[in-house]
């Protein structure tokens, strides 16, 4: 939304004229390689001929997410690389493909499908960092490993915690606590002590697994194991969406902590006073002019952006929004009339001082 409001990113792709005054521009006077990175368009002439105008335009290396502009979260769906193989055969610089890539052989087919000189991986990435090994280890080895690494190159504690939850996805479904834990630590150590935790708690369900045991959850292994993760399409999505609905009514109408969120029952423990019921919420009077909830002490009866133009417009007060405007005026005008009048000098009369001299006799005589 912020990128299609601020009209940049994949929503720049109907400014060609702009993007390749762009591209133009920093092949000229950039030293380095001009790359370029785009999503498709839903037909692939369409595609085909944007990474034409950038080719043209200067870009030395172009990498080509196989999903269009709205294909996001739940609406994400399969990339298509039927656009980046025509991209591919269609221009001459080096092309990089981008989606569906979850495991190593993801990576060989994609190559071997659609002939690119390389793939880049997103997400795939984030919840398998050895993909590009072909290999899935154990979510705390890769943890340790990456922890070991912000401790040489420092970043901030947000970026490590935005990986670990990538990386602990499925770890954190079964060990929410942990999923608190990593929300609330404010250092490092206290990151490193919940994966200490993680790590054990995954031994212990390790320790009890039974022999021919299969993951639950269309999990593809048991939730210890770097793998991928499949977003839920829309149909799942608004199915989501319906049991929260449907959860959030039956909260309102019981009112009890048996059936309330476990956010909900968090909240409650931190302030036991707390309610939730819906009955027992204070009621706002509604604004006579607009309906948003009006001042309790408004003279008026009205929200404070109302009461504010009525204020001025007949010069009243309002106390209980803190708007003075008759009372401003008055002390305006007492004060001006309080003070001392200039007095207009008076005309000196011929003969005295400051006056005309005396005319003596006829200016003709």
């Amino acid at each position: 939304m912020i990128a299609k409001r601020g009209h940049y990113g994949a929503f720049l792709q109907e400014e060609w004229d702009l993007l390749q005054r762009m591209i133009l521009l920093a092949h000229e006077k950039l030293s380095v390689p001009v790359t370029c990175k785009i999503r498709v368009f839903p037909e692939i002439d369409k595609t085909v001929r944007y990474a034409q105008m950038l080719e043209k335009a200067g870009c030395q290396l172009l990498t080509v997410h196989g999903r269009t502009k709205e294909q996001k979260g739940p609406l994400s769906g399969t990339a298509s690389w039927e656009h980046i193989k025509a991209v591919r055969k269609a221009v001459a610089i080096p092309v990089f493909a981008n989606g569906n890539i979850q495991c190593l052989r993801d990576v060989e087919r994609c190559i071997q499908d659609t002939g690119v000189q390389g793939v880049m991986s997103a997400e795939g990435n984030l919840h398998n960092p050895a993909l590009f090994e072909g290999r899935s280890p154990a979510v705390w080895e890769l943890a340790e490993e990456y922890l070991d690494i912000v401790r040489q190159h420092p970043c901030p504690l947000s970026y490590v915690r935005a990986h670990l939850f990538k990386l602990w996805h499925h770890t954190l479904q079964v060990h929410q606590q942990l999923r608190e834990e990593l929300a609330k630590v404010k250092t490092l150590e206290g990151i490193a002590a919940v994966s200490q935790e993680l790590k054990l708690r995954c031994q212990e369900d390790i320790s009890r697994q039974k022999e021919g045991e299969k993951p639950s959850g269309g999990l593809l292994f048991f939730h210890w194991i770097c793998q991928p993760y499949f977003r839920p399409g829309p149909r799942e999505g608004s199915k989501e969406s319906e049991g929260a609905r449907s959860k959030r009514a039956l909260e309102e109408e019981e009112g009890s902590t048996d059936v309330l969120s476990k956010n909900k029952q968090k909240k409650k423990l931190r302030n036991p006073h707390k309610t939730f019921d819906p009955s027992l919420k204070p009621k706002y009077a509604k604004c006579d002019q607009c309906g948003n909830p009006k001042g309790n002490r408004c003279v008026f009866n009205l929200c404070r952006g109302c009461c504010k133009k009525r204020a001025f417009k007949e010069t009243a007060d309002c106390p209980g929004h803190g708007l003075l405007f008759k009372t401003k005026l008055e002390k305006s005008l007492a004060w001006k009339g309080a003070q001392p009048r200039l007095q207009e000098p008076q005309q000196a009369r011929p003969g005295e001082p400051g006056g005309f001299p005396e005319v003596v006799g006829s200016v003709l005589a």
